[in-house]
């Protein structure tokens, strides 16, 4: 089963995924902090189930619901609540929520109710698979379709928690851009000539403008990135996020510094050095290894 978590507490994400992990009944494929951030990356990455908090800023979680189903997300939603209300409740079954999981997180309910969804599952992946068997007796083999570019790099960009960030959509393009022009070789073209040609894709009528401005949406980018590697490091070192994408994607020295600054709780600002053309590389790399596999 492949799970993706809505939760604005980062305790409660944290929790989940390990009762997930630790009893094996999954994998998390992703998470996101709130129900804006949530709804790209569950329409690319089409997780098994989403487990979802009810109560969050922006959209809750009846509302980020109806936008994935309105969006073609046909996979199953367990609801997170703390608030025991009888009206809500009704409501978000009528909208397609499977089971509720309470706050405060209790292992033993979570896992109870994720072997109840996943043999729920199973029990219609079965039903699925037969209907398909005698519809299509005689034809040929299916073949796994092949991961797009754009999946890819979200999948990555989600693993540094910045999918559904400013310039989230940017990279994307940047990717696609040298994917398709991989008789290049291994080395970037300039930068400048890359934000130019995403800001003439984007139809955009001031390129130099734009190109600024998709510059500086990049570096913000970025820069959350380090963020919140930093404060995964700050946590636990040996988390798999951190060991994998710190030292490859970032100057390390940059992440260390940002670590000991939230390891003193230091409220002094930091100039931390973004290496644009290092990030982009490594990601560009990256993608076209894993799209050459796939």
């Amino acid at each position: 089963m492949r799970y993706f978590i809505v939760d604005d507490d980062m305790a409660s994400r944290r929790m989940l995924g390990k009762v997930i992990v630790e009893g094996e009944l999954g994998v998390v494929i992703g998470e996101a902090e709130s129900g804006v951030k949530a709804t790209s990356a569950v329409l690319s990455l089409q997780p098994d189930v989403v487990l979802i908090d009810l109560l969050m800023p922006g959209l809750d979680g009846i509302e980020t619901m109806e936008q994935l189903k309105g969006q073609g997300y046909q996979g199953q939603f367990i609801m997170i609540s703390q608030i025991v209300n009888k009206e809500m409740v009704e409501e978000a079954y009528e909208k397609g929520v499977e089971f509720f999981i309470h706050k405060p997180i209790n292992r033993v309910e979570v896992q109870s109710i994720l072997k109840k969804t996943a043999e729920k599952f199973r029990l219609q992946a079965s039903l699925i698979a037969i209907r398909e068997s005698l519809a299509h007796i005689g034809t040929t083999i299916h073949v796994p379709r092949q991961q797009s570019v754009k999946e890819i790099v979200l999948a990555i960009l989600n693993d540094m928690g910045i999918i559904g960030e400013v310039g989230s959509d940017d990279i994307v393009m940047i990717i696609e851009i040298l994917m398709n022009r991989r008789d290049g070789g291994p080395q970037l073209p300039p930068l400048k000539e890359l934000y130019e040609e995403v800001a003439h894709n984007i139809g955009s009528a001031d390129i130099a403008k734009e190109s600024k401005a998709i510059e500086q949406r990049i570096r913000r980018t970025i820069l959350t990135a380090v963020n919140n590697l930093a404060s995964l490091g700050a946590v636990d070192y040996t988390t798999a996020e951190f060991e994998y994408y710190a030292p490859r994607y970032f100057d390390f020295q940059e992440i260390r510094s940002r670590m000991k600054q939230i390891e003193e709780n230091s409220q002094e600002p930091i100039k931390v050095k973004i290496n644009t053309k290092k990030f982009i590389q490594v990601l560009y790399l990256e993608t076209e290894d894993k799209f050459l596999q796939s």
